[in-house]
C-alpha cells in the first residue's frame, strides 16, 4: 500500500508540475521572447526547468522525505543534479516512443503523447524511487 500512496502522490505532483510547465511556458512566449527559437526553443526549455523544481521540490519535501536523513544544502543540489538528469532521460525516452507510436499507429501527437507519458512516467518514478531518492544517497559525514 506505500507503495500505491508514493505512486498517487507522485502522479498528484507531476500534475502540479505539468501546471507549472504551461504557466511558465505560457508568460515566456507570450511575454519574454519572440521569433520561433525564442517561442519554440527557449521558452520550452526554460518552462521545463520551472517544471522539473517543482516536481523535485514536490519529491524532496512531500513524497520521499522520509528516506532523507541528515537535510542539507548540499544533499538538495546534489539530489536536484541528479533528478534534473533522470528528467531529462525520461524526457527523451517520452520523445522516442511518441515517435514510434506515431509511426507504428499513426496517431495525433496528443494521442501519442499520452501514450508516451505513460511509458516515460513509469521510467521517471523507478529512477527517482531508486536513485535519486533511495536512503543515503549523499553522505552527509567527512570521512577521515
Amino acid at each position: 500500500m506505500i507503495i500505491l500512496r508514493t505512486y498517487l502522490e507522485f502522479v498528484v505532483s507531476r500534475l502540479f508540475g505539468t501546471g507549472v510547465d504551461t504557466f511558465v511556458l505560457w508568460i515566456c512566449s507570450h511575454y519574454l521572447f519572440e521569433g520561433y527559437w525564442g517561442v519554440y526553443i527557449v521558452s520550452p526549455v526554460i518552462s521545463f526547468e520551472f517544471a522539473v523544481m517543482s516536481n523535485f521540490i514536490c519529491s524532496y519535501c512531500w513524497i520521499w522525505k522520509n528516506r532523507i536523513s541528515g537535510r542539507c544544502v548540499r544533499d538538495f543540489w546534489v539530489r536536484f543534479f541528479v533528478f534534473n538528469l533522470s528528467s531529462i532521460v525520461a524526457f527523451l525516452v517520452k520523445m522516442l516512443f511518441l515517435l514510434i507510436f506515431e509511426k507504428m499507429f499513426g496517431w495525433g501527437v496528443i494521442w501519442c503523447n499520452f501514450a508516451a507519458l505513460l511509458i516515460s512516467g513509469l521510467l521517471n518514478y523507478f529512477l527517482a524511487d531508486t536513485v535519486v531518492f533511495r536512503k543515503c544517497f549523499v553522505s552527509t559525514k567527512r570521512e577521515a
